[in-house]
């Protein structure tokens, strides 16, 4: 049966990436977040308006999207309630967010530099999009969506299947953020039609399974 009520999150499960910004001064910035999408070569990305992530890339037009491994979670949630901005704005303080000008290192985190942007890369993460933003839309109250075009995609190799460009969605295992929690280590449930429509080739995991 279903019930009729007005949710106050729809965090339905998305993937966790951490995006790293550098601000007009050069300083460097990275924040996770959950609400991001991909289609073709571009990427979409929600945030909110008076976040320094979403003010850096107004300013620079440049962020990397770098996508978490489930094994990275403890690093996410060290910068959960960090801001780079100073002073706090109260409707963060009252969430018990705190201000930190080194995020990285706060995090435990390594800053890698990117080829094509000045925007850092994480070198924790097994997948980095280097991105230039081109153009924003006002959406929600308070909130823009992004759309960054993907420059340069870096993939640690152990997720490749071999000899192609393809990742191994077996051997990836992303962590997803479900209504504001923490998941990973997900499993194969069945072979798909669409990529055996869209030849899609199998993993090393999942070949013969």
């Amino acid at each position: 049966m279903h019930v009729n009520t007005p949710l106050k999150v729809h965090y339905y499960g998305s993937a966790v990436v951490l995006l790293g910004t550098r601000d007009a001064e050069g300083r460097a910035n990275v924040a996770p977040m959950s609400s991001a999408w991909w289609l073709g070569q571009s990427a979409m990305l929600g945030m909110g308006d008076r976040s320094r992530t979403a003010q850096n890339m107004r300013a620079t037009g440049e962020v990397t999207v770098n996508l978490v491994s489930s094994g990275l979670a403890d690093a996410v949630d060290r910068l959960a309630d960090l801001t780079a901005v100073d002073p706090v704005p109260e409707t963060k303080a009252a969430k018990g967010y705190r201000f930190e000008a080194d995020k990285f290192g706060a995090a435990g985190l390594t800053e890698q530099a990117a080829d094509l942007i000045a925007a850092p890369r994480v070198a924790e993460c097994p997948i980095q999009l280097e991105c230039r933003i081109t153009a924003v839309h006002a959406f929600g109250r308070g909130c823009s969506a992004f759309e960054a075009e993907i420059l340069r995609s870096h993939v640690d190799e152990s997720l490749l299947v071999p000899g192609t460009a393809y990742v191994d969605p077996i051997a990836w295992d992303p962590l997803v953020m479900k209504f504001c929690d923490y998941f990973g280590e997900a499993r194969n449930l069945r072979d798909s039609t669409l990529a055996a429509n869209w030849s899609m080739p199998r993993g090393r995991l999942g070949a013969g399974a």
